[in-house]
């Protein structure tokens, strides 16, 4: 295998959850163009439909499937509905998500409890579902995806950071117990990407200067600039890459004074 072809994911089958906006969208159609067959899940039936269509266009393979991080059955069925229709699930990624940005003292618990519940536990339905199926076939890529606030505190979003945090040490945590049975767990930590989830957060001229000001090369990324990461993960080209959270960032963590 030469080293172009360590990257390819031709036949590979790939789900990702939340995969019809924004940052899952980006890494579905660049799976489907690296040439998996492409499965891009979430909650909204009429999104599910078009991007099926837009993957088909670029001659992938893929399903129409709902699915809901929140929602174990939902999930459980899409790994089986993969698994009867293509044999096996080699990549799954993971981008579904939510935040709340207000005042710590001022979160009510059910706030705290849905982020929780959509990052992490949501996280963790995904990967315990996909992840059996991988240790059935002794091979297969998890993708998680995490944040700055993994690393640093941006104000107001201490729920979100922590669930974050939560999703870096489960992705460690998977990686050493599952890295003798041929199945590889890491996450990427996207910098600041405008994005449908983030998109009210960066029109506020204060927080979008200063994201700026720390940010090395200077702007916010383009979620495109997230594909490429995502297939090195994804491929063999990361074949002896487990339990890492890889920043895109543009260089903001590692910005001192």
């Amino acid at each position: 295998m030469n080293a172009l072809e360590q990257f390819s994911l031709k036949n590979r089958v790939a789900v990702v959850l939340g995969g019809t906006s924004g940052i899952g969208l980006a890494i579905a159609r660049g799976f489907a163009e690296a040439g998996a067959i492409t499965i891009a899940s979430s909650r909204d039936r009429a999104k599910v439909e078009s991007t099926a269509v837009e993957l088909e266009a670029l001659g992938a393979r893929t399903l129409r499937a709902t699915s809901d991080v929140q929602n174990r059955a939902s999930l459980q069925h899409l790994c089986d509905e993969v698994v009867l229709a293509y044999g096996q699930v080699d990549v799954l990624m993971v981008t579904s998500g939510a935040t709340k940005k207000m005042p710590f003292v001022d979160l009510p618990e059910e706030e705290w409890n849905k982020v929780i519940d959509i990052n992490l536990s949501g996280t963790y339905r995904a990967n315990q579902i996909f992840g059996r199926q991988m240790l059935k076939q002794q091979r297969g890529s998890i993708i998680n995806t995490c944040s700055l606030t993994t690393f640093v505190s941006f104000a107001e979003v201490a729920v979100y950071a922590a669930s974050k945090a939560g999703v870096h040490m489960l992705t460690k945590s998977l990686a050493c117990e599952w890295a003798t049975h041929g199945v590889r767990v890491n996450a990427i930590a996207p910098g600041v990407f405008r994005t449908p989830l983030n998109a009210k957060a960066l029109e506020i001229p204060t927080r979008i200067s200063s994201i700026i000001g720390r940010t090395p090369m200077g702007r916010v990324g383009q979620v495109d600039e997230l594909v490429g990461c995502a297939i090195f993960l994804a491929s063999d080209a990361s074949s002896f890459v487990t339990g890492q959270t890889i920043p895109v960032d543009g260089g903001f963590l590692a910005k001192g004074i």
